[in-house]
């Protein structure tokens, strides 16, 4: 049994006991979540599709710990004036825990 859900601006693949990481949210480490915007379920052969989420349909996400992600770099140049920048970012994410998927 697998759902695709709706975080933000992202689509995510879900199933029970996969862990990983989304943007980051406002809440504490040990609670639980629940996602009301499940674009597609799908259980073996019974496949429902939303229009444009699936009525009734909810996934608990269980929320294990915050992080940051993978440093992205970038840098500025101009040859001209001997300009040289070198920066990074990382940004902070949430590492989740998909409990239950409720059709």
């Amino acid at each position: 049994m697998y759902a695709i859900i709706r975080l933000g601006n992202h689509q995510v693949r879900a199933e029970k006991g996969e862990i990983f990481a989304i943007d980051r949210l406002a809440a504490k480490p040990g609670t639980s979540l629940d996602v009301a915007d499940v674009l597609f379920a799908a259980d073996g052969a019974d496949v429902k599709i939303g229009t444009p989420t699936v009525k009734g349909a909810k996934v608990v996400l269980e929320i294990l710990k915050e992080q940051k992600g993978k440093k992205v770099r970038f840098t500025k140049f101009d040859r001209t004036d001997n300009y040289r920048r070198k920066k990074g970012h990382r940004q902070p994410q949430t590492l989740v825990r998909v409990k239950d998927i409720v059709l």
